[in-house]
């Protein structure tokens, strides 16, 4: 089970908003919006994934990374690796 599945609903529906935000920004492009005005609406998008991801993230902290500390020490870092690995991933995009 997944540490979001609580709060899975509530994720599909913000990505479903923000699939609509991209396909209106889609749309902007097609009838030649001004650029500042497009870029505005990527930087929305941007900021609406970067608040999924880390409700992601603290997700899987609170949830996944807690359950296999729990479980053993080497679990625990390894899941604490994966964490710290996907936030550098994070963080440079």
């Amino acid at each position: 089970m997944s540490g979001y599945t609580g709060s899975k609903d509530d994720y599909l529906k913000r990505l479903r908003r923000i699939e609509g935000q991209v396909r209106g920004i889609a749309r902007m492009v097609d009838e030649d919006t001004y650029c500042i005005d497009v870029l505005t609406q990527v930087s929305a998008v941007t900021k609406a994934l970067q608040a999924v991801s880390l409700g992601l993230v603290e997700d899987h902290l609170s949830h996944c990374v807690v359950d296999a500390a729990r479980e053993s020490d080497d679990a625990g870092h390894a899941k604490v690796r994966e964490a710290a690995d996907a936030i550098a991933r994070l963080v440079r995009s």
